[in-house]
């Protein structure tokens, strides 16, 4: 059976009120993860000798390389976001300019579809990372339990 992909066509019922709403809560998000990802600094700043073992090493490696990748796509869409956000006159100032304003909506499609994604990777990138710090925890903790 052929599966066939249709596009969103919700948004063209978005007003202006709500896709500025939108674009508000997304950089909001968006900065938490900014802040987020500060913290993950400090952890591995803290236990980077954990880290760097040989028997983390290459896991360690993997998951703060996706971590910077994580930090450039999240300054990214920020830049994207905020330019998006002062094209938004167009929804309001009175003129009708369909063509503008069709390419306005579908740009913010577009958005949506790439925030949302972004999110789900952001949120198993966290829990790899978690993963990784819980098990130098209970290795170190059980190394104490040893003495």
């Amino acid at each position: 059976m052929k599966t066939i992909q249709t596009k969103a066509k919700y948004v063209e019922w978005l007003n202006a009120e709500v896709m500025h709403e939108n674009s508000i809560e997304w950089l909001s998000e968006l900065r938490f993860i900014n802040d987020e990802l500060l913290f993950f600094d400090d952890l591995i700043k803290s236990y980077t000798l954990q880290l760097i073992d040989s028997k983390h090493f290459n896991e360690t490696k993997k998951v703060i390389d996706k971590l910077e990748v994580s930090r450039k796509k999240t300054n990214n869409l920020i830049r994207v976001i905020k330019t998006h956000e002062k094209k938004l006159k167009i929804m309001v100032d009175g003129i009708n300019q369909t063509t503008e304003e069709k390419d306005y909506k579908n740009e913010h499609r577009e958005i949506i579809i790439k925030v949302n994604e972004f999110l789900k990777k952001q949120k198993n990138l966290k829990k790899e990372f978690f993963s990784l710090i819980k098990s130098i925890l209970k290795e170190q903790k059980q190394k104490l339990l040893l003495k």
